[in-house]
């Protein structure tokens, strides 16, 4: 694969990212499906919305044709993460969500390059920990922010509308 630039959203972009977070999640053995969460999948679908939230940056992964590969939403105020809630009060903390690797590239190391700009950019903002959620559908991405030293932070968890999400912490 060639080389993997990361950059803030560009707005031709967000159509496409947002078709490719759906085909991620929707992809998922085990995570529920558009027809059980779509107010979830609207979400996804329409991920450009949080170039609009303060604190917000939405990330994209592009190789040197300008190929989308993959996306994640940052947030520099946790006050704005969502996520039921869990983390509004984490003021000294960073975090991510909503991370998607096309599903025919996954397994090349671009979710794991996201997640280092995520780290990367919490350092510069002076954050102390950075945290994320995910589920028991997404072990690949589990084991690697694991690999990357994050540890599990059950004071995080939370159900959405039923399903189980996992709170995850790094300090920085």
């Amino acid at each position: 694969m060639s080389d993997i630039t990361i950059l803030p959203l560009r707005a031709t972009d967000g159509e496409r990212l947002g078709r490719l977070m759906v085909a991620a999640y929707s992809a998922l053995d085990g995570f529920p499906t558009p027809d059980e969460q779509p107010q979830y999948y609207a979400l996804l679908a329409d991920v450009a919305r949080f170039t609009r939230v303060r604190g917000a940056t939405v990330f994209t992964a592009l190789d040197d044709d300008d190929a989308l590969l993959g996306g994640v939403v940052y947030f520099a105020d946790m006050a704005h993460y969502g996520a039921s809630g869990v983390a509004a009060d984490e003021h000294d903390a960073a975090g991510f969500r909503l991370l998607a690797v096309d599903p025919a590239l996954q397994g090349r190391g671009i979710g794991k390059r996201l997640t280092q700009h995520c780290i990367e950019q919490a350092r510069r903002d002076g954050r102390r920990e950075v945290i994320l959620h995910t589920t028991a559908a997404m072990k690949p991405a589990w084991a690697m922010y694991e690999r990357l030293g994050f540890r599990r932070s059950e004071d995080l968890d939370f159900l959405q509308q039923g399903f189980p999400v996992y709170g995850f912490r790094l300090a920085l």
